[in-house]
């Protein structure tokens, strides 16, 4: 009889005490890369998502991380900053079994049929049959150390403890003597180092018998531990160069590599955002957030990818995205604190309150640091508009034939014959949209390019063909204290 050890509950663990009536219930002990494994296959024939909350990596990196683990071997999640490496190996934790036995206060997790610590043995030694277990659940099996330069061995391996030699009256040739580190502690359980090229080379060293053949070398006792650990590394291309490299013979004892990514479009980008960012219900309720606001929001990021005023090989984080949707919605509600509204839409002008999540997420290059963090931003912005409007309307040319007249040059004569066009940032709602909607040109505008707007998206659309009117230097747009005001480029000046 084998018990189904994922199907095991915290009742049926209360009712077993010791290995015998661990033995009477059928369990079999497994390696936690077979359990991992086990579990995935289980998941993969029940049509089930081995990971939650992962967007964007289904056709990629899954696929490479599922292989990985019926593969049984360590992993590597090499890429840039901001792209869920750590969230994946979190993951993992929901491919163990929910429960696992030790014996009862073993510092390293020891299997009651196999157990590895001089204590384990034994404890097993001494009572047979009625040694006794206990149980830890899976969310108690994860081991996560940052690597910085300050980490030690001792911290990763293990030291000799004084204090417990001279407490137990043992001499230092007594193994009982040492005091574990992580990973010994993270015995049957999975164990991530992140950044690991921030690891000094010679900690790095001090992992290869572990990975491979299980040896551990402590204060000169050398003593065979066969930790079993799922190791997951983190690691970020750029510090190969910039901070440290991974040493060639670790390299090669982890066994797959797995290169993640930014999201490929801005669907998967939105989706991210959305899911990741945090905003109460509700404020989504009072709050109306156009379609075009919010792919306006994410392009931003992809205009960042590909700047020349950035370092790209430092990264543009999903987090810039995330934190810039939740500073946008900040921006909207504290106007609508301060008008007394119950509702609003978001509105272009909103866009500036996001200006702090982007100088804060960006390494510049030179250039970028002789325009300055806040100008860069504002560039940004500019390129994503310009793309936007490319898409949805036409592409502006800098010289139009001779006779050609379009709706667009009718909005610029608009502004000819209507100077001194202002729009104020916290007007109600009702003021902004008869401001907006007085400016005739831009509803025929609307009906020819965009006939199929929703009639809440209308009006922060007009506002954006304004914005984008002036990045292509066919308005100008001044700025005052509370506001912009809009005028002809021709009558700039005047």
């Amino acid at each position: 009889m084998h018990i189904d050890q994922q199907l095991l509950t915290k009742k049926m663990t209360e009712n077993i005490k010791t290995l015998g009536e661990l033995k009477a219930a059928g369990y079999s002990p497994k390696s936690i890369k077979d359990e991992l494994r086990t579990n995935l296959i289980a998941k993969l024939h029940a049509k089930e998502p081995a990971f939650q909350g992962i967007i964007g990596y289904d056709s990629t990196v899954l696929p490479n991380l599922e292989r990985a683990i019926l593969s049984k071997h360590n992993i590597n999640l090499l890429g840039l900053r901001g792209q869920a490496k750590t969230r994946l190996a979190r993951g993992l934790v929901n491919l163990l079994d929910e429960w696992m036995p030790i014996i009862e206060g073993s510092e390293i997790n020891d299997d009651p049929f196999q157990p590895i610590s001089k204590y384990g043995m034994d404890k097993l030694e001494a009572n047979g049959d009625d040694t006794p277990i206990s149980w830890i659940h899976r969310n108690d099996r994860f081991f996560e150390k940052l690597a910085t330069p300050d980490v030690t061995v001792a911290d990763l391996i293990g030291d000799v403890d004084p204090i417990k030699a001279a407490n137990l009256k043992l001499s230092y040739a007594d193994e009982r003597v040492i005091h574990y580190g992580m990973i010994p502690r993270a015995n049957r359980c999975i164990f991530v180092i992140n950044e690991l090229p921030d690891l000094q080379a010679r900690i790095q060293v001090a992992l290869f018998n572990i990975l491979q053949e299980g040896d551990v070398q402590i204060r000169g006792f050398q003593f065979r531990l066969n930790l079993d650990l799922q190791f997951i590394f983190t690691a970020n291309p750029e510090d190969y160069t910039n901070r440290g490299s991974i040493v060639t013979p670790l390299k090669d004892r982890i066994g797959s590599q797995i290169l993640t990514h930014y999201p490929v479009n801005r669907d998967i980008a939105r989706a991210i955002t959305t899911q990741e960012s945090n905003i109460n219900d509700e404020l989504i309720q009072k709050i109306h957030v156009p379609e075009l606001a919010s792919i306006l929001l994410e392009q931003i990021s992809f205009e960042a990818r590909t700047s020349e005023f950035i370092d790209v090989k430092s990264g543009i984080s999903a987090r810039m995205a995330i934190t810039a949707y939740e500073n946008l919605m900040s921006t909207a509600e504290l106007r609508l604190i301060k008008s007394g509204e119950k509702s609003t839409s978001i509105r272009m002008s909103d866009l500036l309150g996001i200006i702090p999540s982007i100088t804060g997420k960006v390494e510049l290059v030179y250039e970028g640091e002789q325009e300055g963090s806040e100008e860069v931003a504002l560039l940004l912005m500019g390129s994503a508009i310009k793309t936007l409007f490319d898409e949805y309307f036409m592409e502006i040319k800098k010289l139009a034939k001779a006779g050609e007249y379009d709706d667009f040059d009718k909005l610029t004569e608009w502004f000819i014959n209507n100077p001194g066009f202002e729009l104020i940032n916290e007007s109600k709602n009702e003021a902004f949209i008869q401001a907006i909607n007085s400016i005739e040109p831009l509803s025929n505008i609307i009906e020819k390019f965009q006939p199929n707007l929703p009639d809440a998206d209308i009006v922060f659309v007009k506002e954006f063909v304004l914005w984008a009117m002036v990045e292509y230097k066919k308005l100008d747009k001044k700025k005052f204290e509370e506001g912009y005001e809009f005028e002809d480029t021709i009558m700039k000046g005047y």
